[in-house]
């Protein structure tokens, strides 16, 4: 593997576990796509560091568990700033 790939999945997953981010945060903020985060976490990072990749892993199962919620919040937020031009 590329050095700077291991350097990237390595800052990924530094990153996801500082700011609790969610792969598409993470994405956006590395110019990744999400499929590459993925990657990088779950495959690439576990040969390199996979402590680290474990971590890594384990908030963006806790993400992934909380994503409906999130989602159902932000739909609600949708509603009620709709609700409010319509007054």
């Amino acid at each position: 593997m590329k050095e700077y790939i291991e350097e990237r999945a390595i800052n990924i997953a530094n990153y996801i576990i500082e700011s609790n981010a969610t792969v598409r945060q993470t994405a956006k903020a590395f110019g990744v796509s999400k499929s590459t985060v993925h990657k990088d976490v779950t495959d690439r990072l576990m040969q390199v560091n996979p402590a680290l990749a474990r971590q890594a892993r384990h908030v963006l199962d806790v993400n992934k568990s909380e994503r409906h919620i999130r989602g159902g919040m932000a739909t609600r937020e949708k509603y009620l700033h709709q609700h409010e031009h319509i007054r």
